[in-house]
Order: structure tokens, then sequence, then C-alpha cells
């Protein structure tokens, strides 16, 4: 075994225990739990001891082990209860007693409620020689059972069904990349992808670099209307025929890979209805009292949009520059005729519409996914070979990660790492690129949705207590907060895009963490300076 790959285990398994023996105020066991978990998948994902879709499938494995309502973990630790015993009070008030550990406070105890969580009660403690303890409160009966050990980590965790970390693996942006997968097999088979890389990318003309910028550009503009997700799908049938015109070992085949989800989580920040994040923004925002019009957003958005996607380009071509001066792409490629080919034309251009005309129909682009899922099966488009051909080990891959914010959002975790600071004793743009940074550093293992969903609660918060701090803007937070989120790339789980671009079979996790991670920092960079210095300008 390669001393890096013994490395990675041994950094994985210390970082899996070590949270259990530390000392995490405000953090329950499940907390702590989650913790090791996260720390022990981090490690393994970067160092790859052993392949990262199998480090995915042990996330799960381990969430249902340690977490889950039917896990042994959780069933070996049952929550202690003792019923509460009536006693003869000499006024004839009900009183009952329980024993003196029972006390959740000086004000009341825990009741248990098999399958809930436990219910909190008010109560008049009496005290007789000054060691029994007595309960006097309406809400206690004879059936009553109270919680004996009130810190116990079950009283502030409600255990996670085992079916919701398993339903990871059949999770809705699943079902869309196996739509996006199947839509490019067909278009291979029927060599639509080979017409439409010549249609979108023959004004770019045939130097390498040029080519990587078209492809940003499509993806960047594609994503700023329609789903991050989709978009990759989709434009990963444009790749295929490229790759197959570069030579095995040219550099050029990585960056043209990694340009798809670059430029599609790019392009989300462009508009409101680019990725979900936007919208939780502003959804968080309009409870407030802010309205923050479409056309506020983009003029917000494109600036910083426009510059990441040129630097972003130069970085690309620059960690993995082209060995070939020019590429003939070339394709003369017709348009088939067969009734099956035509038929495939069908299902893609519907598909296609439906999932850029989302915001109109209002149907999901994940449910729209499921349309050629169903459809080139029963028209014989594909066959079982298509299905097999799958990458199914990008799908478990994605699993883990969606199964791992689940666990992260459940156990409170993700929320806890965030009031870790002490954001009212901050300054204004301060407290703004803290929740900026926050909501970067997340947004590379969390979902960028989840990380918004967490994240935009607390701005509002924190604004709240900081109306008088000079320089804050609630507006401005959330903006900064959302646009951080989508730089959030530098894993195959950080989103979507990326794990459909490690399907090529074309990149490892380090292209990702050198092109993701690169480009991530100079977004975040950028988001603090607009923060700082444009948004203002129109944010109050």
């Amino acid at each position: 075994m390669k001393a890096k790959h013994t490395a990675g285990i041994v950094a994985g398994l210390v970082g899996l225990i070590a949270p259990l023996f530390l000392e995490l105020p405000g953090l329950n066991f499940a907390g702590q739990v989650t913790l090791g978990i996260f720390l022990m998948a981090g490690c393994f994902w970067v160092m790859e001891p052993v392949p990262i879709y199998t480090t995915s499938l042990l996330v799960i494995f381990l969430e249902v082990l340690l977490l889950s309502a039917e896990g042994p973990l959780v069933t070996a630790a049952r929550l202690p209860s003792a019923p509460a015993r009536k006693v003869a009070v000499a006024d004839g008030t009900p009183a009952w007693e329980v024993p003196t550990k029972a006390l959740k406070n000086d004000r009341g105890v825990l009741l248990e409620r098999p399958g809930q969580a436990p219910q909190s009660i008010e109560a008049k403690i009496v005290q007789r020689n000054g060691e029994t303890v007595w309960i006097q409160a309406a809400g206690l009966g004879e059936s009553s059972r109270v919680i004996s050990d009130p810190t116990h980590w079950l009283t502030t965790y409600k255990p996670t069904p085992y079916r919701t970390f398993f339903a990871s693996l059949a999770d809705p942006v699943i079902i869309l990349f196996m739509g996006g997968c199947l839509l490019a097999d067909a278009s291979v088979k029927y060599r639509l992808d080979r017409a439409l890389t010549s249609l979108f990318l023959a004004p770019m003309g045939s130097a390498p670099s040029m080519i990587t910028l078209g492809l940003l550009l499509v993806s960047a503009t594609l994503s700023a209307f329609m789903s991050n997700t989709a978009t990759t799908a989709m434009m990963m049938t444009l790749v295929m025929p490229i790759l197959a015109k570069l030579p095995e070992r040219d550099p050029l085949r990585i960056a043209v890979v990694l340009a798809i989800p670059v430029g599609a989580n790019i392009g989300g920040i462009a508009t409101p209805i680019g990725t979900p994040p936007n919208a939780i923004a502003l959804a968080a925002l309009t409870k407030q009292g802010a309205h923050l019009p479409f056309a506020t957003w983009v003029l917000l958005a494109l600036p910083i949009v426009l510059i990441t996607l040129l630097l972003a380009w130069l970085v690309l071509i620059w960690l993995y520059p082209s060995t070939s001066r020019e590429i003939q792409l070339g394709f003369q490629d017709r348009f088939e005729r067969t009734p099956k080919a035509m038929g495939m034309y069908v299902v893609f251009g519907l598909t296609a519409l439906l999932w850029l005309t989302e915001q109109q129909h209002g149907i999901s682009s994940n449910i729209v996914a499921f349309l050629p899922i169903v459809a080139l099966p029963i028209f014989g488009i594909i066959g079982k070979k298509e299905i097999h051909n799958l990458p199914w080990d990008v799908l478990w891959l994605m699993a883990g990660g969606i199964s791992l914010g689940t666990a992260l959002r459940d156990t409170g975790l993700a929320e806890w790492a965030v009031r870790q600071v002490e954001w009212s004793s901050m300054g204004g743009y301060a407290i703004v690129a803290g929740l900026a940074l926050f909501s970067f550093a997340l947004a590379n293992f969390l979902s960028h949705t989840v990380t918004v969903t967490l994240l935009a609660p607390i701005a509002v918060t924190v604004g709240a207590t900081s109306t008088e701090i000079s320089g804050f803007s609630l507006a401005n937070a959330m903006v900064a907060v959302a646009v951080a989120s989508s730089y959030g790339m530098s894993l195959p789980i950080s989103t979507p895009p990326n794990a459909i671009a490690m399907g090529t079979g074309v990149l490892e996790t380090r292209h990702l963490i050198r092109a993701g991670g690169t480009i991530g920092l100079i977004g975040i960079a950028l988001t603090l300076f607009m923060a700082r210095f444009y948004w203002p300008l129109f944010l109050k």
C-alpha cells in the first residue's frame, strides 16, 4: 500500500474518532459523531486511500449505524425514563414524585414521547426533607414517564429515520443526473453530439483556448436561466466529441471538461432564477420588508460573473495548457433521419425546452429529467447497454454528499459551527465578510442550497441586532452569502455539476481541488471586494 494511502486511512480514522473525545460546548453527541464522519469523509475524498464513491457509501453506512433512529447506537442509547408517581398532598393539589435527577432545571422536567422529541413542561418544584423532589404540574398523569437524565444526548437530537439516509441514493438531483447521462448516451449513439458541437463552437475557431472559452460562456449563459445541474448534464453532450478529437495525454481534456461545471456554477450567480441560493436569499429579504428587483440583482451580479469567467478561463488554460496548436473539430455529420434518431431528437428537444422554461411552467427540472429516463428505453432508442454504462460510481458519490449534508443539518452541526462566531461583536463589513466566508467554506462540503438555507436566518438574526453598526446592510449580507455559496466547487461533492463532470472519467479529485479551489478563492475574494465597494452603492 502506498504511503499516501496509508496516511489517508490513518488521518480518516483519527478524524472519525477524535471528536468523540473533545469538549465541544453546545454540540450534542450526535453532532460530535457527525463531525467525526465529516472529517473522515473529507480526508478520504481528498487523499483517496479508497475510491471516492466507496467513501460515499461508507458515509451512508456510518450514518445509518450511528445516527439513524433504527441504528444500533440510538437503539442501545434509548432515553432513560421513570414513571411519575402520584402522591397525596394535604390541600388536594395533584402532585407527582419523580427522581431528583429528572430535573431539567429549576422550572420543569422532560416528558417521554415515544417516536417524538421529549416534551418540556413547566413545573413547580417542592423539596421535602431536602432530598425528595415533588413536581407539581397539570401536565403529568398516571401514565406519564419522565426523562430521568435530561442531559442525555437524545433529548436534543431527534434521530433521523434510516430511510432518509438511504433515500439519498435516489435523490431528485440524482434522477436529474441520470436523465442527462441517458440523453448524452443517446446523442452519441445517433451522432447528435457532433452536430451540436459544430453548431455551438464553430464561431470560436480552432484554437484550444478559444474552445475552452466557448464552453465556459455557453454553460454560464444557459445556467443563468436554468438549473446548473441540468445545464451541465446537457452540455456534457458537447464535450464528448471534443474529447474524441484530443490526444489521450493532452491536458486540454481536463480543461474542457472542467469548463462545463465551472461555467455553470458561475453563470448561476447572474440572475435570481439562476440557482436556488439566490431565490432563498431574496425570499429572506422579502420577509424582512426589503424587495430586490430582478434587474437590480443582475446589475449587482453580472460584473462579478463576467470578471470571474474571464479569470476562470485564464486559470484553466494556465493549469491545463493544450499540447496541440489547434483542434480541427471539422464535424460534417448530418442529422440522422431514422425513426429512432427522430424520436431521440424529439425527446432531447422537449427535455431541453422544459428545462429552459422551468420558471414559466413550474415543473421541476428533476421531474423533467425523468422524461428521457422513461421515454428513451420505451421507444427502443437506448437499450440495456446504455443502462449498464451509466456512471453508477458517480451516482453513489453524489448520494454520499447529499446524505452527509442531511446529517450536518439534522444534527445541528452546521448551525453550531456558524454560531461559534460572535457576530454581534464584529464591525458592519466584518459581519458581511464573515457570513460570506462561512457560506463559501460550507458550500464546498454541503449543498449550496442547504448552505444558504442555514445561513439566511442567521444573517437575519444578526441583522436584527446590528442595525446600529456602521457599514452593515442585511441586503448586502444576503447577496454576499448567496454569491459566495456558488464559488464552493473544490470537491466532487461540492455541487452536482462537479459530480457530473467526474462521470466523464477524465477528472480526478486533485483536478477539482486545483482548478475549482483556485477559481473559488478568486471568486470569494471578488465577492468580498464587491461587498465592500460596489454593492453598497445600490443596497442600503
